[in-house]
């Protein structure tokens, strides 16, 4: 009886949250806002990237592939193209450490997460958000079950607490078996940590969560080029 209340209370505590003003409303507003802001300051490093790609490896400069969404909506998830062409169809949807796929342009857009970037788009469509649960592959959102379909009621994002904590993913899969190594060792640990997001939406969560990703992408990004030099 106790723990039916319990689940009652917190199931209560979550609908608040992603049912608020802030979360349907407001973080909208100010993700378009930020996000057009951005699109146009960066818009000579789209050109400066997109021409290093077509140099290196031709076209296509993005990377679009199916992803669980808001609402469980499948959208398409923009990144800039840091493998070969068809890599998906020549390996699994992990990327593994050193994977022969990524192409040199690529494992300096990797490092530093200005591949990233396009999804400055998905937020100007509404289907991201700057801050909320990374957006996961459609073979492992399609098994949520329980408490992981919270997971699905905030808009995906950028980054957020997972992407904090596997920021270095490629390091903690390895080199073999990327896939298995993911499944095994990082998908419930992520699951757990975008589920702690969903629950605790709200602005001062999104605002420690993008300032802490701004300090951690800038600290790789320094080591990365220090390494390079």
């Amino acid at each position: 009886m106790k723990q039916n209340i319990s689940q009652e209370i917190e199931m209560n505590k979550f609908y608040i949250n992603y049912s608020s003003i802030y979360n349907t409303k407001i973080k909208r507003l100010l993700d378009l806002i930020l996000a057009i802001i951005l699109l146009i300051i960066l818009s000579p490093i789209y050109i400066v990237i997109s021409l290093l790609i077509v140099i290196e490896t031709g076209f296509p400069i993005f990377y679009k592939a199916d992803r669980g969404g808001y609402n469980n909506k499948t959208f398409k998830i923009f990144k800039f193209r840091t493998m070969v062409k068809d890599a998906d169809k020549i390996g699994g949807g992990t990327t593994a450490l050193n994977d022969s796929r990524i192409t040199k342009v690529g494992g300096f857009l990797r490092k530093t997460k200005l591949d990233e970037i396009p999804q400055l788009l998905n937020i100007i469509n509404g289907s991201m958000s700057f801050v909320g649960p990374r957006p996961e592959l459609l073979k492992y959102t399609n098994q949520y079950v329980g408490e992981e379909e919270y997971i699905l009621k905030v808009r995906p994002g950028i980054t957020d607490y997972s992407s904090i904590e596997f920021i270095s993913l490629d390091e903690i899969v390895g080199e073999e078996n990327a896939d298995d190594m993911y499944e095994k060792y990082v998908l419930k640990k992520k699951n757990k940590l975008r589920i702690k997001y969903a629950k605790e939406v709200s602005f001062n969560v999104d605002l420690k969560i993008f300032i802490k990703t701004v300090s951690k992408v800038i600290e790789k990004s320094i080591k990365v080029i220090t390494k390079k030099g």
